[in-house]
């Protein structure tokens, strides 16, 4: 019995097994199996291994590389001087509307390389400087927003500087601010005159004592004592320091609002009431007196030189009426613009000053030089014709 129950659980197993093998051939059938499937597997792996190999390459290679770069530009850092700003230049020009000399000008910029200066216009209110108005693009869109109408010989023209001062002031790089005319044009090239205002530390301020009577009014005193009163061109170059004291100064300037104003001319008379007694009018231009006489009173002519940077020629012959000797310059135009007249110009070396006896003799970097980097006032033609003569310093 027990003989058969075996026989046929044995042929029940070999029947199960479909293939006559035995038990003991079990692991030969599976892995004759796994060699059907595992080379399928293998080559799977294999492309997933190699695909990272080839990936994990790539990061390395990758790295080196950067870190390679970043060591170069660290050796080039350090072998490399720093690239910081120079101090710049403000331009400040006192318009009308356009500026006529804008091409002279923009030949002159074209010298810098280094981004050492920087341009703002004062123009009449609501007039702007665009592609119809400039032909440089150095003054495009250069006109600052907040201008007002500007009166000869009233105090508005110092209003108009501080508003010019305001604004470039705000560049932290500007470090001397040069007020120019809508007439006036370089004599020299860029690089030249940014050596030569930079040179120094001090402000150019033309400024000597105002002795004759008729200028100073004694409504003044005491905020301004006639000792600190001071006459001189107002075509100033200054430092930034004199530049926020001119924008701070609530004493000085409130005064010459309402107690410095030109005498009435003949010609105005029409438009204004007939003074009483023309005789006893303060002739008083503000322009002329009030960065001279602030920097005075502050207590700061030891820190300016006491001349201006622009020439301007004036005509005391040509006036037939002795009221009106010295009222205008001389305006160059076309017939005189020749190279002889802007060399005679450059070679100014001294100004004498008759209320002071003091002859000022100019200097550069402690050597003699030319007293003028500036000239007014050319006609658009005339400046033009001495552009095209290359009779202004290489531009």
């Amino acid at each position: 019995m027990f003989s058969s129950v075996s026989w046929r659980n044995l042929n029940f197993s070999q029947r199960s097994l479909g293939t006559g093998e035995s038990f003991g051939d079990t692991p030969n059938r599976w892995n004759s199996m796994k060699r059907r499937v595992n080379p399928q597997k293998f080559q799977h792996r294999w492309k997933r291994k190699l695909f990272l190999l080839l990936l994990m390459g790539f990061c390395c290679a990758s790295l080196v590389l950067l870190e390679t770069e970043h060591t170069r530009i660290r050796m080039f850092a350090l072998l490399s001087p720093p690239l910081v700003q120079k101090p710049k230049i403000a331009f400040l020009f006192i318009a009308r509307n356009r500026l006529p000399l804008d091409m002279v000008w923009d030949a002159f910029f074209q010298g810098d390389r280094e981004n050492k200066f920087s341009v703002f216009v004062h123009s009449r209110p609501g007039f702007l400087l665009n592609k119809a108005t400039t032909r440089s693009a150095y003054f495009l869109d250069r006109q600052v927003n907040d201008s007002i109408q500007v009166d000869w010989g009233g105090a508005t023209m110092i209003l108009a500087e501080r508003i010019l001062l305001k604004h470039a002031l705000l560049d932290p790089f500007n470090e001397r601010f040069v007020f120019l005319s809508d007439s006036c044009m370089p004599l020299y090239n860029f690089s030249y005159t940014y050596d030569y205002i930079t040179s120094t530390s001090t402000s150019f301020v033309d400024s000597f004592a105002d002795t004759k009577e008729g200028r100073y009014n004694p409504k003044m005193h005491p905020v301004i004592p006639v000792q600190n009163w001071r006459k001189g061109s107002q075509w100033a170059v200054l430092t930034r320091k004199h530049a926020e004291i001119v924008i701070k100064d609530e004493t000085v300037f409130p005064m010459f609002q309402l107690h410095c104003k030109r005498k009435s001319l003949p010609e105005f008379w029409r438009h204004h009431p007939l003074p009483a007694d023309p005789s006893k009018e303060h002739n008083c231009i503000p322009d002329e007196h009030y960065v001279q006489t602030l920097l005075a009173q502050e207590g700061l002519e030891g820190e300016i030189t006491r001349r201006t940077l622009t020439h301007t020629s004036w005509d005391l012959s040509s006036s037939k009426r002795r009221e009106r000797q010295g009222w205008h310059p001389v305006t160059y135009k076309l017939a005189d613009a020749t190279p002889s007249l802007v060399q005679s110009i450059k070679d100014i070396d001294n100004i004498y000053y008759e209320t002071e006896y003091r002859r000022e003799w100019c200097t550069n970097k402690g050597e003699p030089s030319s007293c003028f980097l500036f000239a007014r006032k050319f006609t658009r033609p005339a400046a033009l014709r001495l552009l095209n003569l290359s009779a202004l310093g290489a531009l």
